[in-house]
């Protein structure tokens, strides 16, 4: 299948990252490549993209879409590890960084992955295939209790309980193998009535992703460390999708941006707040009405911005 995913938020995240034509730049979330891309345009010879993604299917669709560029840099592996992989390629300090989270379109839309609730595929959900845990080991081994906190906590699911019971009810019966299987299971947990908000898995399912690939616990200390690989100017740019995402973000941000927390009659401060930059936009830039006509995975993203000083 073409891996087709479409930029979100395309000129304001590339517009916010103040691109330098010699700079090094890092897209922690390559994909297929659409930010990427616009950034290599920027880019002069001597500029530098560094790629990273989990997804090995991403990598190799991104070289294939940056194929006329030469001066990029491919790497499997997490952005929550970016500190050690700019180590390996003998880098101290970047330009810039782009974090784009979530699951990409392409990823939902191949059925076979496990991602989505429609049609009959067998549980797994992992962005990269070389790990272990998978969907199919969550639903099937986590306890009643875990189950009901993540599908609240990452699903934001009111019937969590419900879901969690009935999913452990089920699997004494039988392994749950396929997300056909799980889909039946969280139909039966919702009552009629509350079945008119999309699809009655939707949310269950993004938790279960989440918890799969721990997108939200690293994300704080990440977004630190990603400033902390900044030179001086250099700016971070990272759009999420859900709530808990753009939470971690907006708290890193604040606490890296610092606060005074000295009484305001002192004549100078005490407290010995520092800062190691500051944020940008204080509200989240949010797409155009266009583009959420246009890319309906458009409608819930947010891009926030921090620049290193």
């Amino acid at each position: 299948m073409e891996f087709k995913h479409k930029p979100v938020l395309l000129e304001e995240t590339i517009e916010g990252l103040k691109i330098k034509e010699d700079g090094i730049y890092v897209d922690g979330t390559l994909g297929g490549a659409g930010h990427s891309k616009e950034i290599l345009k920027r880019l002069s010879s001597k500029g530098l993209l560094i790629g990273i993604d989990r997804d090995e299917e991403a990598l190799k669709a991104a070289k294939e879409n940056l194929k006329e560029y030469t001066n990029v840099k491919y790497i499997h592996g997490n952005h929550d590890e970016i500190e050690e992989i700019l180590q390996q390629q003998n880098i101290e300090k970047v330009d810039g960084i782009l974090l784009d989270l979530g699951v990409s379109s392409y990823q939902l839309d191949e059925r076979n992955r496990g991602f989505s609730y429609l049609g009959n595929n067998e549980l797994d959900m992992r962005m990269d295939k070389s790990q272990q845990l998978t969907a199919k080991k969550v639903i099937n081994s986590y306890s009643e209790e875990e189950l009901a906190n993540i599908i609240y906590e990452y699903g934001e699911e009111r019937f969590s309980r419900q879901i969690a019971r009935n999913i452990c009810n089920a699997r004494k019966e039988k392994e749950i193998q396929t997300t056909e299987e799980l889909v039946k299971i969280i139909e039966k947990s919702i009552p009629a009535q509350a079945k008119k908000d999309g699809h009655p898995a939707k949310r269950t399912f993004q938790a279960i992703r989440i918890e799969v690939n721990n997108e939200i616990k690293p994300l704080y200390n990440t977004v630190r460390k990603c400033i902390e690989l900044l030179k001086n100017g250099g700016r971070l740019c990272i759009i999420t999708f859900h709530s808990l995402e753009d939470r971690a973000v907006k708290n890193a941000y604040v606490d890296a941006q610092g606060k005074c927390t000295c009484p305001k009659d002192l004549p100078y401060c005490v407290c010995g707040a520092k800062s190691e930059g500051k944020i940008i936009n204080k509200k989240p830039i949010i797409a155009t009405e266009e583009e959420q006509s246009e890319n309906s995975r458009s409608k819930s993203a947010k891009l926030r911005i921090f620049e290193k000083k």
